[in-house]
Parts: C-alpha cells; sequence; structure tokens
C-alpha cells in the first residue's frame, strides 16, 4: 500500500542534533508496507520546549529523541516508563491524548546485541562517553553483568558520576589501559561533526581489544569499526542499535510488531539511501 496522507493520518517524528534518513525510510517503508495510516518526518531544534510542546499540541503521535537531547526532554514529558525512569535518559516520546510518556528503547537495542553477539560477561571493558546514550549503554552493560568496567570522560562530573552511579571507574583518559571490549559513545566518527575523520580509540589499544562496539550509526561504518574490522575484532555498529531501537519505537506508536522478513527489508531499505 502506497502512503496517501491524509486529514487522519498520524505523524511521527524524531528529534536529533544531525537528522537522518534512516529512520525516516525505516519507519516509512514499514507502515507503507503493512498499511498504516501514519508518515514520519526528521527533524532538528534550536527550541526544545517549543518542539516538545509542538508534539502535545499538534496530536503528534511519537517522537525519537537522539544527541543531545534525550536528557534535556525529560523535563518536558508527564511520564517516564521503567525503561527511561532508572537511567534518566529518554529516546522515545509517545502521545497519547496530549499525555507524553518517554520510554528508552536504546538500553533494550543494546542488552540484545551484547547476547547476540555472544560478548563474554567477563570482558573488562572501557566506555568513552557520559550523556544521555551513555547512561544506556552503560546501565545495559551493568544489568548484563559486566562487572570491570571504566567511564573514560573529560568532563569529570558527569563522568564521575555515571562510574559511581553504576559501580564503575572513572577516568579523564584511557591512558595505557587495554580493556578487552572498547565502546563509544560519543560523536567522534559521525558524519558532518567537527571529529568525522578521527578514532575513538588509538590504534595500539583498538589491536588489544576483542570487541569494539560504536554506538555512532552515521556512517554505518565509522573509522573505529573500520579499523577494529581490519584488525579481525568482534564488533558491534551502530547501525545494529538504530535498527533494533527503531523497531521497538514502531511498536510503540503503532501497536503493530513486524515479523523477521519485514524488519530484515525496512533496515535494507533504510540502509539503500
Amino acid at each position: 500500500m502506497q502512503i496517501n496522507p491524509n486529514k487522519d493520518t498520524q505523524l511521527c517524528m524524531s528529534l536529533s542534533g544531525r537528522p537522518g534518513n534512516f529512520g525516516l525510510r525505516f519507519h516509512n517503508h514499514l507502515y507503507e508496507q503493512l498499511g498504516l495510516n501514519f508518515y514520519y518526518k526528521a527533524f532538528s531544534s534550536r527550541d526544545l520546549p517549543g518542539a516538545v510542546g509542538g508534539i502535545r499540541a499538534l496530536g503528534i503521535r511519537g517522537c525519537g529523541v537522539s544527541m543531545p537531547f534525550k536528557e534535556a526532554c525529560i523535563a518536558l514529558v508527564d511520564e517516564l516508563d521503567p525503561s527511561a525512569a532508572a537511567i534518566q535518559s529518554i529516546n522515545t516520546i509517545v502521545n497519547t491524548n496530549g499525555h507524553l510518556k518517554a520510554y528508552n528503547t536504546d538500553y533494550i537495542a543494546i542488552a540484545q546485541l551484547l547476547q547476540s553477539h555472544a560478548v563474554p560477561k567477563d570482558s573488562t571493558f572501557a566506555l568513552r562517553g557520559s550523556g544521555g546514550m551513555a547512561k544506556a549503554v552503560a546501565s545495559a552493560l551493568r544489568d548484563g553483568g559486566y562487572k570491570h568496567g571504566l567511564i573514560v570522560a573529560r568532563n569529570e562530573a558527569t563522568g564521575r558520576a555515571l562510574a559511581e552511579s553504576l559501580g564503575y571507574e572513572w577516568q579523564a583518559e584511557l591512558g595505557a589501559r587495554r580493556p578487552q571490549m572498547l565502546i563509544n559513545v560519543t560523536p567522534i566518527g559521525m558524519t558532518g561533526g567537527p571529529e568525522a575523520d578521527q578514532l575513538a580509540f588509538e590504534p595500539e589499544t583498538i589491536a588489544a581489544a576483542q570487541t569494539v562496539f560504536d554506538v555512532v550509526a552515521i556512517p554505518s561504518e565509522t573509522p573505529l569499526i573500520v579499523r577494529a574490522r581490519a584488525d579481525g575484532k568482534r564488533v558491534i555498529t551502530g547501525l545494529e542499535v538504530i535498527a533494533i531501537q527503531a523497531l521497538e519505537q514502531f511498536v510503540l506508536y503503532t501497536g503493530v510488531r513486524p515479523n523477521l522478513e519485514q524488519f530484515e527489508k525496512a533496515v535494507a531499505f533504510a540502509r539503500s539511501a
């Protein structure tokens, strides 16, 4: 079924500092394939309260929330689902008759990926970053039984707070440490950013690791992932994260869960742009 928007079409959207096409193509492809009267559009905004107020006022059904808005949006919604309340970070807003409830489907995606990639639970790890997405990743690691972790963040206040809240260490820089798993949860390597061509970790640190996980999804093959693949490491990509969390958002917005074939076709379509 081709999407033909009308007065009854339900709008969903995303808010991001650097909007991409993946979510737009993923959701709209599934709406069309499943015959749902929805439409999805990506936005950015310098007026976050105004944007969230617009979701409520205009009856927009759902909104995906990306960096740098995952924590700032909390004060603007009416209710936090336990998935968001536990880590004080959101990535999804669902509007039900003007009531805005926030969720965190990033957490679900991270937990699934650690399991599906069979990352050993006794792995030592270093996570670079201390923002909203870092909270989701670090919380999924903690809850998944990964006990030996280091939060690497130049912002001592947020880095130390995140580490202490989850029972991990904090350092401003990785230094001579050589953990078995490296996780980047910063914009380093992101297309369009000032550090788009940079590695989130030094080459010798990557060479010593067993698993490399980059949450950055644009591009799908960041400099860190390219280097890790060349070194023969187990890799987890931001594309995998964004696909799973988008699926869970789709279910929250529509109440419909696509089957595996429909999901995989939507991911392939979203990547083809």
